[in-house]
């Protein structure tokens, strides 16, 4: 079923609308060695708006805060209609142990930061950016709750924590009567889909939308790298490519999957990437894909994925391409033996 920017999900268990695409301003900017310039940033904005987009993801170190600082120029028409996320915990001073981290002076700094580089007063999502295991959850949890209770920020959310402690303080959240996470953002692809195991399972159980990242693993699924480029000496310096080279991004595997990408798209007359963000959406616990578009060209196509609808053969054969072992307990669980086991002969309707 085709959908459109302006078809909004609720995120998590929250009221909160967004669009089923966010637009990731990670490109927003040059000094990372790649990404657009401000005109260029600029046109990326309002065809995303124009289109009925309205969910927009950045964080308070990337292009080293210029696409925050260029989001607060751009929203300044229409901020109230937007749903502006962004993150802490990354290091915003070089050698200053304090200017990161999830800890409660990191997190009340980083959103001041924030709060001038995007020339706003509130932010509607603020993300615990990377896990680091240095912090008590109560003192981020609770530090969280102080910013939401000043109406700095509106909803929090986490990325890249493991499935275990994102439910621990999710519980610790509900317990104390703080404001509970709203969103789980992870990278999720056809390469990368070890998140089946936990976190997705756990983040549709606890209430929490699902938000992946690199949805087109750095680019790999859109046939823009070919075997060629497993050799050393294609790496060049402060490239996308030598970061998805270091990454370990280029497998053999991980060709044989966009090879299958590219059959499926020439079937139905699109391009790879829009298969590759298609299928991210059939997941039901995925609220919404960032998309990272350098060019306007590069985010036309990207919002093309909305209007993919894949047979279930087609389907099939891109889950079984890059299929991945659950692993124990679930493979176990999953089992016709332990159904039998728990069950008998009953027919019990799940309700996963």
């Amino acid at each position: 079923m085709s959908l459109t920017l302006d078809t909004y999900r609720l995120l998590g268990r929250s009221g909160l609308r967004v669009s089923p695409l966010a637009l990731g301003a990670a490109t927003f900017g040059t000094e990372w060695g790649w990404g657009a310039e401000q005109d260029e940033a600029r046109k990326l904005f309002d065809l995303y708006i124009e289109r009925g987009g309205n969910f927009i993801d950045t964080a308070s170190t990337y292009t080293n805060g210029s696409s925050e600082r260029l989001l607060g120029e751009f929203t300044r028409d229409n901020r109230e209609s937007l749903v502006l996320a962004t993150k802490y915990t990354t290091l915003r001073r070089p050698g200053d142990p304090n200017s990161g981290g999830p800890h409660r002076k990191s997190l009340f700094a980083s959103v001041e930061a924030s709060l001038r580089q995007l020339n706003t007063d509130y932010i509607d999502l603020l993300y615990l950016h990377v896990w680091d295991t240095t912090t008590s959850v109560e003192e981020i949890l609770r530090g969280m709750d102080d910013l939401v209770r000043q109406g700095k920020v509106l909803y929090v959310a986490i990325c890249n924590a493991p499935a275990w402690q994102v439910s621990r303080m999710q519980a610790i959240a509900d317990l104390r009567g703080w404001s509970p996470l709203v969103a789980l953002q992870m990278e999720y692809n056809m390469i990368e889909r070890t998140g089946e195991r936990d976190l997705i399972p756990m983040a549709r159980e606890m209430g929490l939308g699902v938000v992946p990242y690199s949805p087109l693993a750095g680019g790999v699924l859109t046939g823009k790298y070919s075997r060629d480029d497993l050799t050393a000496e294609n790496v060049a310096d402060s490239t996308r490519k030598n970061l998805t080279i270091a990454t370990g991004g280029l497998t053999e595997r991980n060709f044989a999957i966009a090879d299958v990408v590219k059959d499926v798209a020439t079937e139905l007359g699109r391009a790879p990437a829009q298969v590759g963000l298609a299928w991210t959406l059939q997941n039901p616990g995925v609220t919404a894909s960032i998309i990272g578009a350098r060019t306007p060209a590069q985010l036309e196509d990207n919002l093309g994925a909305l209007e993919v609808d894949f047979t279930a053969s087609q389907l099939a054969r891109l889950d079984e391409a890059s299929a991945i072992e659950l692993g124990f307990p679930h493979d176990m669980l999953a089992g016709d033996a332990m159904r039998v086991v728990t069950r008998g002969d009953l027919k019990i309707e799940s309700r996963r």
